[in-house]
């Protein structure tokens, strides 16, 4: 049990890190996003190829699967966006409200009655992001593309638990975002014109970044995850995985010294989302005694 508890808390940890590489590479977050997703999606099927885990599939089921890893790329272009137009702290309080949101949105989904406790846990976490807001106008941008971010990471995961199944976890990882990143390259052009950008590659320092970005926090965190989820509890797993955005606040503050730019009322509203994401998860696994789904961020 010990091996594989210190193997999810690594994969965690290499979780909260992506935020801090989202800051450290210069380019911008529809950049940064496709060159994370180019190199990780190549290193994935050097892996599958190599360890011989590659899935056919249909080409119906990978448009479906390719449409859920085009809504992972957006929801990693608005998280990037948050960091670049507020910060790491800002933006992983924020994907902190997932679970909360995920149990109002899901009972839309699946025709659900959504549950009081649910909702008053959700106010609980609605409070703790006003305060945040309240008192920290200046990041305001960051926390409404965050919370879009959030929300397009729940939508993610529920339209995997609608649509994705029969398929083998490393299947629809590889090509949901092989699909993602084909997606993103067909939105480019687009995002460019909005955005006024222009083709962006990694200068120096950013190839570093994105290597570790791509390989180490994506292919290895799957890696990790997978394997500890054989012998780990659910409650465990979703209890662990509620530590992602104290451990990136964490390097955030040792990094880059954020919290020197963050109010006194950022903690009470962190505490508050916080409380009320791990009180959620308690009751999802009590309910399902199921393993999460492998999250990448």
């Amino acid at each position: 049990m010990k091996p594989a508890l210190i193997r999810l808390h690594i994969a965690v940890f290499l979780w909260g890190f992506t935020g801090v590489l989202g800051r450290l590479i210069s380019l911008n977050e529809g950049w940064l996003v496709w060159w994370r997703m180019f190199i990780t999606a190549a290193a994935l099927w050097i892996y599958f190829f190599f360890s011989k885990q590659i899935q056919k599939i249909s080409l119906r089921d990978f448009l479906k699967i390719a449409s859920i890893g085009t809504i992972l790329s957006l929801h990693w272009l608005l998280f990037y966006g948050s960091i670049k137009y507020a910060n790491v702290s800002i933006a992983l309080t924020c994907l902190a409200t997932t679970g909360l949101l995920s149990a109002i949105i899901e009972p839309l989904f699946f025709r659900r009655k959504i549950n009081s406790t649910e909702i008053l846990l959700g106010m609980f976490a609605l409070v703790g992001i006003a305060i945040i807001y309240v008192s920290n106008l200046q990041f305001s941008a960051g926390i409404y593309i965050g919370l879009l971010s959030a929300l397009a990471t729940v939508i993610v995961s529920v339209l995997n638990k609608k649509i994705v199944s029969g398929y083998a976890p490393q299947a629809i990882t590889l090509y949901q975002l092989t699909g993602g990143f084909l997606g993103l390259t067909i939105l480019m052009p687009l995002y460019n014109y909005l955005l006024h950008s222009n083709i962006q590659v990694p200068q120096q320092w950013d190839w570093l970044w994105l290597a570790i970005l791509g390989i180490f926090c994506t292919v290895l965190t799957f890696i990790l995850y997978i394997s500890a989820l054989k012998r780990v509890s659910a409650f465990t797993v979703n209890l662990t995985l509620t530590l992602e955005p104290v451990y990136g606040i964490i390097l955030a503050f040792a990094v880059f010294s954020e919290n020197k730019y963050l109010s006194h009322y950022f903690y009470i509203g962190f505490a508050l989302i916080l409380v009320a994401v791990v009180l959620q998860m308690r009751r999802i696994v009590k309910q399902q005694r199921t393993p999460a789904q492998v999250p990448f961020e």
